[in-house]
């Protein structure tokens, strides 16, 4: 153990583990892990880093040569596995199902679900929709002085340690990577400090021949435009038929 540091407010400790000293020669290669823990229980997050400091001897003198990062994922840990399914779980429209390989310990395989509609309907895009204006109220309310955002990473839910100004945790990575369903998710219209409006505009993608285009505000109303133009939708838009 290296260094250990906790917060006694937030019941957060770090722990930093040197896993590795090896030295050949002139030179030393140091390799550092990193483990969080809330409450006394082990904080798993996706990526698990590395460091490695390697150190080279020049005229009896240690000196630092090179840093590396290495990010691991453990595919043969079924708690970690067990972790990330369940975080995919509310947003993918698929049932994760983890099937043991010989090379990598594990593969996720999606596989579609009876119920629910299908990727890409009108449905799931003003689903996706609505999960981002309420993580927006969400966000203004929990983080007063900055208000709206308009930086869809601010309300991203992927990562370990408290949530942030940066790092919500209100959606999940996949609606926060902003490419979802076939179509392009943008937040705009962010302006003063703090920002007390925003524009969601949502256009088909590349790709995405002959669909409408969706939009809303902070008034959490949700407008379509058939000729997939986002101005023609909050301009003129219809206001969208939301099933229950």
């Amino acid at each position: 153990m290296l260094l250990s540091d906790e917060e006694p407010k937030t019941g957060q400790k770090v722990e930093i583990t040197v896993e590795d000293d090896a030295l050949r020669g002139d030179q030393d290669d140091i390799e550092l892990s990193f483990q969080t823990y809330k409450e006394g229980q082990v904080q798993r997050t996706p990526f698990m880093p590395r460091i490695t400091f390697s150190m080279k001897q020049e005229s009896q003198v240690w000196k630092l040569n090179e840093i590396a990062v290495t990010i691991r994922l453990p595919l043969a840990d079924p708690d970690f596995l067990k972790t990330i399914t369940e975080k995919m779980k509310p947003e993918a429209n698929a049932t994760i199902f983890v099937t043991p390989h010989s090379s990598t310990g594990g593969t996720l395989t999606p596989q579609p679900q009876s119920s629910g509609p299908p990727a890409g309907s009108d449905a799931t895009v003003t689903s996706a929709m609505r999960t981002i204006l309420t993580a927006e109220t969400t966000y203004a309310v929990t983080y007063p002085k900055v208000g709206y955002t308009c930086t869809l990473s601010d309300l991203d839910g992927f990562g370990g340690g408290e949530p942030n100004e940066h790092q919500a945790m209100l959606i999940n990575s996949g609606l926060a990577s902003g490419k979802r369903y076939g179509y392009v998710f943008t937040l705009s219209g962010c302006s003063g400090a703090p920002a007390t409006s925003f524009h969601l505009s949502v256009v088909p993608n590349a790709s995405t021949l002959r669909r409408k285009a969706f939009c809303a505000d902070q008034s959490g109303t949700i407008r379509t435009a058939e000729d997939g133009n986002p101005a023609t939708c909050f301009a003129s838009g219809n206001v969208a038929k939301l099933n229950p």
